[in-house]
């Protein structure tokens, strides 16, 4: 009896395995008739509380009862932010909202398809992490950092930032600095998953560094416009340096770990969800993972440090003051009086007063925001201005050489990158900050003048 034959009595795929060992069974004690056979396997897909406890038919049973809810789960709504955003990405929500331990969903205006959740989702979970809605890249994260050098330095003294730059960073799959950095976060107890302890020795020679994709390290001209209590900052305009990079080879493999885990505790009845699988944070592998998504967290702040570190070093210039956020995390907050596990996947902490990085694109202004506290966004805003075409279609579509060679007439250098990251493939951050005024207000403006990406073909990380 094959499954198809099972599946015509009621048995579902999944339970094929069970039920073969029964019929084999059955068939081995010549009791029964071929249709008598057929007939009983019927009855325990009937009704298989009949046949617990049977010697033969038990274990099938009990597989069929295993994934039996009392009351089914209805799917919660979301609401969203912003008009331009793709029919996969309201899928992916859709798939989400039906997680049964969701509690709220916001959908961010830069939002587009990404892996599991989409990229601008927002999941709110009662006591339960999913390792694919934190995202691959954990703790991909924003730093800006505003410096005591003159604006018209970038231009009078052009080699000397791209030096900087050039030599104080390094892009791409795999990459790490010659002579490996230092850092406080390396003196963490990486012993507390089996995963972080394996990849420690490659955390420490990818720290200060970043990967692929639309990671960058740039200068540019930052405006204050207003005075801002949270800063001893004149309002004027003045260089700073901002990055965009996450937790490396290290992130991905505790995001393929964990969720390899989740997937193997999903309920079948959510097969369906397949990269939306869960933890409960009560189960061990539950507590692993947040252990190891919280020394991500660490490790990527420490990324950022080191960069900037190196960079104004060789820049020979100081930090006046900066802003950093997670935008690919998850976190214990309180909403409606209740603990959730907020994730949010390309997506921008915006509590009342928090200041946060939203960056466009290599042409284009990154705005540093102070969030309003919206409850419905579960206090959260966009993290940048989200793509609006896919890295295939970008790459058939432009030409880095000759997008560079514009860009540079606008007075933006690119020093490397891929056609893959060329504005013309991300919204318009303009617009996607005219859609969320209800959740940030802008503080700050920084307008890119010296950009550099990966530029080696590697394939996209984030």
């Amino acid at each position: 009896m094959n499954v198809r034959q099972l599946e015509k009595l009621g048995i579902p795929r999944y339970s094929a395995k069970h039920a073969i060992a029964a019929v084999q069974q059955l068939a081995a004690q010549k009791e029964l008739s071929k249709s008598q056979i057929k007939a009983r396997i019927q009855q325990v897909a009937e009704d298989p509380k009949l046949f617990v406890g049977d010697i033969v038919l038990g274990a099938l049973a009990e597989d069929l009862l295993s994934d039996v809810e009392d009351t089914p789960h209805e799917a919660i709504s979301y609401r969203t932010w912003g008009s331009d955003i793709d029919e996969g990405a309201f899928r992916q929500m859709e798939d989400a909202c039906q997680i049964p331990n969701a509690v709220g969903a916001a959908l961010m205006p830069d939002a587009h398809i990404g892996y599991g959740l989409p990229i601008g989702g927002v999941l709110g979970l009662d006591n339960a992490v999913v390792p694919y809605a934190v995202g691959v890249d954990i703790a991909c994260r924003m730093k800006m950092s505003v410096l005591d050098m003159p604006v018209e330095s970038m231009s009078k003294s052009f080699d000397h930032y791209r030096n900087a730059l050039e030599n104080g960073t390094r892009f791409g799959v795999g990459v790490g600095h010659e002579k490996p950095q230092d850092h406080p976060v390396l003196d963490a107890d990486w012993s507390v998953t089996r995963i972080t302890r394996e990849s420690k020795d490659r955390a420490r020679r990818q720290l200060g560094t970043s990967g692929s994709g639309n990671h960058f390290v740039e200068f540019g001209v930052f405006t204050l416009t207003d005075k801002a209590p949270e800063w001893d900052l004149e309002p004027g305009q003045y260089v700073a340096l901002l990055s965009h990079s996450g937790s490396r080879g290290t992130g991905a493999a505790v995001c393929s770990t964990y969720s390899d885990a989740a997937r193997r505790k999903l309920p079948r009845k959510y097969a369906n969800l397949g990269r939306l699988a869960w933890l409960d944070m009560d189960s061990e592998e539950g507590r692993d993972y947040w252990a190891a998504m919280n020394l991500m967290g660490d490790y990527a702040a420490a990324n950022h440090d080191v960069i900037h570190r190196l960079v104004t070093k060789l820049l020979g210039a100081r930090v006046v003051i900066d802003v950093e956020n997670h935008h690919n995390f998850a976190w214990k907050e309180q909403h409606d009086g209740k603990d959730v596990i907020v994730h949010r996947k390309g997506a921008t902490p915006a509590g009342k007063g928090v200041l946060g990085v939203i960056p466009g694109s290599m042409a284009d202004p990154a705005f540093v925001v102070r969030g309003k506290g919206h409850p419905e966004s579960l206090m959260s805003a966009a993290h940048g201005a989200g793509r609006a075409m896919s890295r295939k279609k970008a790459k058939d579509k432009y030409n880095f050489k000759s997008v560079q060679k514009t860009l540079e007439k606008r007075g933006v250098r690119v020093l490397s990158a891929g056609a893959d990251e060329v504005p013309g493939v991300y919204k318009n951050i303009e617009s996607v900050m005219a859609e969320q005024q209800d959740l940030v207000e802008m503080v700050a403006r920084f307008d890119p003048k010296i950009v550099k990406m990966c530029g080696d073909g590697s394939r996209a990380e984030d």
